[in-house]
């Protein structure tokens, strides 16, 4: 027979022991595998055997035990003495507070903003009713760069939650006919890349980021991109989108229809000049609509302008590299805004007068050659048709000169104290005034170019609304810029910086005839405005906290008067009962005193508790009594009549008459001196008593009230 080495011809086999090693090499692979499995389900049965044998029997008996004590603790805590208890009242009165400051304190301010409180209009007027929203800027990870993960979360919880309420009374309030957002409606949407075009900053414009901002950039871009942009604008859509119909169905008297616009861009959603984001732009465009636009609102043409994107056209790169597919859109809608303007007015009038609003086209055949493109049907009738007063919006504010007083309703500054024998406010006022300067991505004011060139093109301009400043300015420009008024309007958000947020209500109203000329006799003003103030959030907190002092001084006092006075503590006595304890705690030293000396009261001449059997308790009683034989002659034993009553004896069940003492464990188990008995104090220690009332009153008041503004923070 041939050897194990060889191949029957007295070669040596290389493959085939090669072979044969692999398959061996894999089995035992195969094997060790095995085995490693076998070993885990070994032991994860032998866990799960333990851990049911656990449930079934110890577990078990350790969950009852826990239930139990806690249902009996419930009881004790249900008690009419213990819910009218003086913690209690105060969590109420926290309650009422809470309910003040985080939902009917918005109600009573929009309530005291009322059309009827404010418009003044010929009787019979049916106004349109519209309302500026500016600046948002709803918080995201922008906002406070580097602040930790509770801190972020829970202050996009606050500032959601505030605009929310806010927005809510807004509508079921007063019933706006439109809404206008005048821009920055997210504080970092520039931010954000989009799933499509370069997001990079430019070359050029690498330097000018902030260093604090430079440090997170990294982090943004892997983090946050269009997913996380989509997830924002679904927040900003749940907090005005989804409660525009709070405000009904129907428009007011004499209205056309209810609308929301928030199209106007601002320098948080795109960026600003020459670094406006062009794909963010493309992406706001998409999801919010054209961000050049004109409409027609209650007889007055809106023009909304992005002001962001056509600074591109003035600053200061324009010449070095090529901004015109910034600047570029709004330049062209300019040049045609005046035409666009008069079609939009004759598409109303056609309406009011039952008329399709587009104009018809003759139905013929034409040849391509001869046909006539110089004599189309328009609406445009020419410079001379109707016009309606014009209102411009843009997010950054107009030119002003520096110092430019913005009148006594801006919170930051008041105005300054006009110097005796003067009439007209002190100018400049840099305090009270708009800052005219600028920084990265944000310029606080437009170029004069920019201002004259918009209030030119668009032309009829009687008022312009702004935002980004946060803050409210009313200024009346220069005849350069056609005196124009202007209002900035405050910010929407409590984290803007300004302690007390708005929005700006306008009231319209402007008949006009067939023709869509005004109607003779109407009031030459058509526009109102009033400034609409929501509650101060930093005020609420601040009641709060007064508050909370106050609430811990008065359970502190109160607990110092519970031993004075004798006053009902709020602090349960501890649980005495101890399933195990069966020999008697306490001796009487008076006749009928031994009343609660056993852990265990037997309820029968012939039954003890549920828990423990009646042998059991008369030994114990037995080994009392030898206990007390040691003390002296007598001995006393249960009547067996008693049935359970309390007996006169002098060692039996009588009342509790005289003083008691106490049975010291550690001595009399532990072998020590017999005469350790000492007479058993009635009262705890004056100091650990206020101690414990202080704490338990405390700790009651606090999660109770925090556990309710949790539950309001969860409700918006």
């Amino acid at each position: 027979m041939a050897p194990p080495y060889s191949n029957g011809y007295g070669y040596p086999s290389s493959t085939s022991n090669s072979y044969d090693y692999g398959y061996r090499n894999s089995n035992n692979n195969n094997g060790d595998f095995q085995s490693i499995c076998d070993d885990i389900l070994a032991s994860a049965r032998t866990m799960l055997e333990r851990l049911w044998g656990y449930a079934n029997g110890r577990g078990k008996h350790i969950a009852w035990s826990l239930a139990t004590k806690a249902a009996h603790q419930v009881r004790r805590n249900l008690t009419p003495r213990r819910l009218l208890s003086f913690p209690h009242l105060l969590v109420v009165l926290w309650m009422l507070i809470m309910l003040w400051g985080e939902r009917w304190v918005f109600a009573s301010r929009v309530q005291s903003c009322d059309w009827d409180h404010w418009e003044d209009w010929p009787a019979g007027a049916t106004p349109h009713r519209l309302i500026f929203v500016a600046d948002p800027q709803i918080i995201d990870p922008h906002s406070y760069p580097g602040r930790p993960w509770p801190l972020n979360p829970l202050t996009m919880t606050i500032t959601d939650n505030y605009m929310r309420r806010s927005y809510i009374q807004l509508q079921k309030v007063l019933h706006p006919d439109t809404i206008f957002f005048l821009g920055d409606l997210f504080d970092g949407g520039r931010e954000w890349k989009t799933a499509h075009g370069n997001f990079d900053d430019p070359e050029w414009a690498k330097d000018h980021r902030p260093a604090d901002e430079r440090k997170h950039l990294k982090e943004w871009r892997r983090k946050y991109g269009e997913d996380y942009w989509l997830e924002e604008y679904a927040r900003f859509g749940d907090i005005f989108y989804d409660n525009w119909k709070l405000g009904g169905v129907f428009p007011g008297p004499g209205q056309r229809g209810r609308k929301l616009i928030s199209s106007l861009p601002g320098n948080h959603d795109l960026g600003f000049g020459a670094e406006v984001k062009l794909p963010a732009r493309h992406r706001f465009n998409a999801y919010f609509g054209e961000t050049n636009r004109v409409d027609v609102i209650g007889n007055h043409t809106f023009v909304s302008v992005d002001t962001v994107s056509l600074s591109a056209g003035t600053s200061n790169m324009n010449g070095q590299v090529d901004l015109k597919p910034i600047y570029g859109p709004v330049q062209e809608f300019l040049k045609e805004v005046k035409s666009t303007k008069r079609k939009a007015v004759q598409k109303e009038v056609r309406f009011w007068k039952g008329e399709v609003e587009e104009l018809p086209f003759e139905q013929k055949v034409e040849d391509i050659e001869t046909a006539d493109y110089k004599n189309l049907p328009t609406l445009d009738k020419g410079e001379n048709a109707p016009d309606f007063p014009t209102i411009l919006l843009t997010h950054v504010p107009l030119h002003r000169d520096p110092g430019t007083p913005c009148g006594p309703m801006r919170e930051h500054w008041p105005p300054a104290k006009v110097p005796k024998g003067q009439t007209g406010p002190v100018i400049p006022d840099h305090r009270n005034a708009i800052s005219v300067s600028g920084g990265y991505q944000y310029q606080n004011v437009l170029n004069l170019d920019d201002s004259i060139n918009l209030i030119k093109s668009i032309g009829n301009v009687i008022h312009a609304f702004s935002g980004d400043d946060h803050d409210y300015c009313e200024v009346v420009h220069t005849p350069e810029q056609e005196n124009v008024r202007e209002i900035t309007v405050k910010s929407f958000s409590m984290a803007m910086g300004v302690p007390t947020p708005g929005f700006q209500m306008v009231s319209l109203y402007n008949p006009i005839d067939e023709q869509g000329n005004p109607i003779p006799g109407s009031p030459k003003t058509t526009l109102q405005t009033h400034l609409c103030l929501l509650p101060s959030q930093l005020s609420t907190y601040m009641m709060y906290a007064v508050l909370g002092v106050l609430s811990v001084l008065i359970l502190i006092a109160r607990a110092f008067l519970v031993p004075v006075l004798n006053l009902q503590p709020f602090a349960l006595d501890p649980d005495q009962r101890s399933p195990s304890a069966i020999l008697p705690i306490f001796k009487a030293k008076t006749e009928g005193d031994d009343r609660g000396a056993y852990d265990v009261t037997p309820t029968s001449s012939g039954t003890s508790s549920s828990k423990f059997p009646s042998a059991r308790v008369s030994s114990a009683r037995t080994r009392g009594q030898s206990i007390s034989n040691g003390l002296g002659p007598q001995s006393r034993a249960v009547s067996p009549n008693t049935k359970g009553k309390a007996s006169s004896g002098k060692w039996g069940w009588g009342q509790n008459r005289g003083p008691r003492i106490e049975i010291r464990r550690d001595a009399y188990y532990d072998n020590k001196e017999r005469d350790s008995w000492k007479p058993a104090s009635r009262n705890r220690s004056t100091i650990g008593l206020v101690g414990r009332e202080i704490w338990t009153s405390c700790w009651r008041v606090v999660w109770m009230v925090l556990l309710f503004f949790a539950y309001l923070t969860h409700k918006g």
